[in-house]
C-alpha cells in the first residue's frame, strides 16, 4: 500500500511540473538571450522568434534554452568548487601534522577540480549540440 501511495504521489508531482512546461512549450515565441548569428539563420539575441523569420526557429529557441541552463550550471559549480577548495585549504592548514586531516583536505581539492572540469563540460554542451545537429 505505501509503495502505491508513493508512486501515485511522485506521479502526480511529476505530472503537476510537466504539464505545464509542456503547455507552455506550444507557444510559437521565444525571447533569445543569446545571439548566434554563426549558425545560419537569423538568431539575434533579444528579439523575439517570431521577428526573426527563420527556417530553423525552434532549434534557436532550444539552443538558447541550452546555452541557459548551462551558464547556470556553470555557475553554481563554479561557486561550490571555489568553496571546496577554500574548505581542503582550511582543512590542510589546520591539520596540525595529522595525515588523515591532510589526506581529508587533498580529498577536497581534488574533488574541487573534478567538478571544475564537470563545470567545464557543461559549459561546452551547447558547442557538442550545434555541432551534433549540423548546425
Amino acid at each position: 500500500m505505501k509503495k502505491i501511495l508513493s508512486a501515485l504521489i511522485s506521479a502526480s508531482v511529476l505530472a503537476g511540473t510537466l504539464v505545464p512546461m509542456i503547455a507552455l512549450a506550444q507557444a510559437t515565441q521565444c525571447t533569445l538571450r543569446y545571439s548566434m548569428t554563426d549558425l545560419d539563420t537569423n538568431c539575434y539575441a533579444g528579439r523575439t522568434v517570431s521577428e526573426t523569420i527563420t527556417k530553423l526557429w525552434g532549434m534557436c529557441c532550444i539552443l538558447d534554452a541550452l546555452y541557459t541552463a548551462t551558464n547556470w550550471i556553470f555557475i553554481a559549480l563554479a561557486i561550490v568548487v571555489m568553496l571546496l577548495i577554500a574548505w581542503g585549504g582550511f582543512t590542510i592548514a589546520t591539520a596540525a601534522g595529522a595525515p588523515e586531516k591532510v589526506a581529508s583536505g587533498r580529498n577536497y581539492i581534488l574533488y574541487a577540480l573534478i567538478g571544475l572540469a564537470v563545470a567545464l563540460l557543461a559549459k561546452a554542451l551547447p558547442s557538442v549540440v550545434r555541432a551534433l545537429l549540423g548546425m
